[in-house]
């Protein structure tokens, strides 16, 4: 009796390594746009955007200073490594769509661009938000701080770590309603359990906005409001998105 042959896995492994060089082409281009984009801000946007992420604290007259001799020019290259990712964001985004939107059901390619766009437009608006309205605050907290006790002198560097390491989670919380929508389409939330988890979020809420700006209330309040507004908007859109349907559609 003859023996039946075990199917090949070739065919496979063919398709994997093909998605792989794939993969490897999208991301050796978006590496190539971001090297690009940074070349272009460090030679030509440098400037002004140090002066304009150093405007929070030269204007309160605290000196900036360098205390190590490449401190200035890394720096200069973070900022400009970020804002040339910025810059090439559509670029990275468009690079993204055209290697998932084969494997995407039709649904699925027409909610993916306006998720995308929404995702970081939420993300500019949480950056600009925490800039122009919190981050401040936070800077006269520290200045006010250390008043009558030492002559306020910051490092540069320090200084431009503290700026994303503070307005980069504002970013991030401006997320939420995206993530929610996306766990109300595969059922994970529900409306009712946003609400039943409410008091929790308001407590919590509160006390991140105690912690980061100063011992007064309306310093607080300007913080809790967009948290909570967010996370009503979040229970809104829990409330209008349906739960994905289990039946898979017809590419």
């Amino acid at each position: 009796m003859k023996k039946k042959s075990k199917p090949s896995s070739e065919p496979l492994k063919q398709r994997f390594g093909e998605h792989l060089l794939v993969l490897r082409g999208m991301l050796l281009r978006i590496v190539a746009a971001v090297f690009v984009c940074f070349l272009v801000v460090f030679y030509a946007f440098c400037a002004p955007l140090t002066s304009f992420i150093l405007q929070p604290v030269t204007q309160r007259g605290i000196q900036v200073i360098a205390t190590r001799v490449s401190e200035s020019l890394i720096m200069q290259l973070k900022l400009s490594l970020v804002a040339g990712t910025v810059l090439s964001m559509p670029y990275i985004i468009w690079e993204i769509w055209c290697f998932v939107a084969p494997a995407l059901y039709p649904r699925e390619r027409r909610l993916f661009i306006p998720l995308f766009a929404g995702m970081v437009l939420l993300f500019a608006l949480g950056v600009a938000f925490s800039y122009v309205t919190v981050f401040p605050l936070a800077i006269n907290l520290f200045y006010e701080a250390g008043q009558g006790v030492a002559t306020s002198m910051w490092s540069v560097e320090g200084y431009f770590n503290f700026v994303l390491s503070f307005v980069l989670p504002f970013g991030l919380m401006f997320e939420l309603p995206v993530v929610i929508f996306l766990l109300a389409r595969h059922g994970k939330v529900t409306a009712q359990s946003l609400s039943r988890s409410r008091r929790y979020y308001i407590l919590g809420a509160a006390v991140v906005a105690a912690i980061l700006t100063p011992p007064d209330v309306v310093s607080q309040i300007l913080l809790l409001l967009p948290m909570l507004a967010l996370y009503e908007i979040s229970a809104l859109i829990a409330c209008l998105a349906r739960p994905k349907p289990e039946k898979a559609e017809n590419v």
